[in-house]
């Protein structure tokens, strides 16, 4: 059967298409973290192995988990003990949009089960992506990072690539972009792990919660590995800034991060080409900039590669400084705790308070305060009588202490202020002194002055301030002699002498004497010169403090 048509003029007319009603401006709708909130709730540590579960039950590509699944997957040490804490767990997990909760039919058996309470879960999109940013955060921390000298040789091969696609006519786009994406990434790489590894390296070397024997056993390892690296970076690396130098020199740099551009805003809408091609040269033109930079160094500048060379080399005498300080532990070398408990035992051993008193001031050292008012009659008085520290309080003599200081803590002499000390006659004595002394230093410096290589014996008579200037010399110059060494120079303590000497084969002994006596050793050639001839006073006392320029 047909329906029936209407005639064309009972046809009703087309309506027209209303106009479209305006679009309404997006409304900034600001991100929910509420997915995050189960963190720092209370009961953490179940949420964090509830979710821990539902991803465990997502790589088993399973959907939906019901509440006893859930409590069965967690762990037996710290599981709760009735499925009703997982599901009131799972209930605040849907409440924060970690979870979705739908209604669980299918073990309905009779009218009663639609009415209990029934239902699986699901991990959200919102759940997931926080999972997913916690295993990030998680990964980032417990990175320890690597030195990858295998990622120094794969910037070389790619840096190589480079010079031949820039040597081409016609460089291929394709190949430009591939070699540059794989070049950045291994760049990447192992800027990223030296960083963590130098960070975890040093965390190490600052002895914070390290284990003693695991230390203990790879330090060797741990050396033999930064010093395999240094050697890589010292000969890879200066390669690789030569490739760098060579690439920028025949100015096939912008060429290649100009097609890589172009390459990657291939993709783009017309209208924004331009701008995206811009875009990627600049992002380009800073990742060669950033590479450069790593490897070459300038003019005021060094290059990271050097740095993290030095911080390296660096890392290797602070490690067996490590280990000297853990080997004086395990040594048994006492520290301030174990002084403290020692003394602490040694008190409770003690056999009355007598002696606790007595070990008390033996170990700190606190005295009776006699000194609180010492004038001229009170140390006359002692002059005359004096009176042991060992003499107790109820014994000694008394201290007259003013009532106004009992009362208000401080006392002044009421009065005129006393005079100012003249001090002039001390200050002239102390500089005569020290002309003295230093007239006396001058002398002995020229008695000990040889003016060429002379024989230890052929020195002569030496008063006692020469000879000890002497001594001090010899033994600057013997501190540095070593299993054979003939000749040696050294400079004293204030650098205004300088002593040569060298040792003579023939036996002989020399004698220096003294008014305290002689002298005896094996002969040596000497030469001892005053570096302070010539210089003013006031240049000489420069030179004792390294200040002449």
């Amino acid at each position: 059967m047909t329906s029936p048509t209407a005639p064309a003029s009972e046809m009703p007319e087309p309506s027209r298409p209303a106009d479209p009603a305006p679009v309404p401006a997006p409304v900034p709708v600001l991100a929910d973290y509420s997915p995050f909130a189960h963190l720092t709730a209370p009961n953490a540590p179940l949420y964090r192995q509830v979710m821990g579960a539902f991803l465990a039950a997502k790589e088993r590509f399973a959907v939906h988990l019901r509440p006893e699944d859930v409590h069965a997957s967690l762990d037996a040490a710290s599981r709760p003990s009735v499925v009703e804490a997982v599901t009131q767990a799972l209930d605040k997990l849907v409440e924060w949009g970690n979870l979705r909760a739908d209604p669980d039919h299918a073990r309905v058996t009779a009218v009663e089960d639609f009415y209990r309470r029934r239902f699986i879960y699901q991990l959200t999109r919102a759940g997931e992506a926080a999972e997913a940013a916690l295993g990030t955060y998680d990964e980032a921390l417990g990175r320890r990072g690597e030195l990858q000298a295998v990622a120094l040789h794969d910037i070389v091969t790619q840096l190589r690539a480079l010079l031949v696609i820039a040597a081409q006519d016609e460089p291929d786009p394709a190949k430009a972009h591939i070699a540059l994406s794989v070049l950045t990434a291994r760049f990447t790489d192992l800027a990223d792990n030296a960083r963590a590894f130098m960070g975890s390296l040093q965390r190490t070397i600052d002895l914070h919660d390290i284990e003693v024997e695991a230390f203990l056993a790879y330090k060797d390892r741990l050396i033999q590995y930064l010093e395999r690296f240094i050697a890589d970076l010292i000969t890879v690396g200066g390669r690789i800034a030569l490739l760098i130098g060579e690439l920028e020199e025949q100015g096939r740099v912008e060429p290649l991060l100009s097609l890589a551009a172009v390459r990657e805003a291939a993709d783009a809408a017309p209208e924004d080409a331009e701008h995206a091609q811009a875009t990627a040269y600049e992002r380009w033109t800073a990742r060669w900039s950033g590479l450069a930079q790593w490897f070459v160094s300038e003019e005021g500048r060094e290059s990271q590669a050097r740095l993290l060379r030095g911080r390296a080399l660096g890392a290797i005498p602070q490690l067996l400084a490590v280990v000297r300080q853990l080997n004086e532990r395990r040594a048994g070398r006492s520290d301030r705790s174990a002084d403290f408990r020692t003394l602490a035992r040694w008190f409770a051993q003690a056999p009355d308070d007598e002696a606790r008193h007595r070990l008390w001031r033996a170990a700190f050292g606190l005295h009776s305060s006699r000194h609180l008012t010492v004038d001229a009659d009170t140390l006359a008085e002692r002059t005359a009588a004096p009176q042991p520290a060992s003499t107790p309080w109820a014994e000694a003599h008394p201290l007259k202490i003013s009532p106004q200081l009992r009362r208000t803590g401080s006392y002044e002499r009421r009065g005129k202020p006393r005079r100012v000390a003249d001090r002039g006659e001390a200050k002239r004595k102390l500089a005569e002194i020290a002309a003295h002394q230093a007239a006396q230093t001058r002398q002995a410096r020229d008695r000990l002055v040889t003016g060429g290589p002379v024989r230890l014996s052929r020195l002569g008579e030496l008063d006692p301030l020469a000879f000890q200037l002497f001594l001090r010399l010899l033994s600057d110059a013997l501190a540095t002699w070593r299993p054979g060494t003939t000749t040696t120079v050294a400079s004293s303590g204030d650098g205004t002498m300088e002593i040569r000497l060298t040792a003579l084969g023939d036996g002989s002994t020399a004698e220096v004497r003294t008014p305290d006596g002689v002298f005896r050793g094996p002969d040596h050639l000497v030469d001892i010169v005053d570096l302070t001839a010539g210089l003013t006073p006031g240049r000489t006392a420069g030179l004792a403090t390294g200040e002449i320029r």
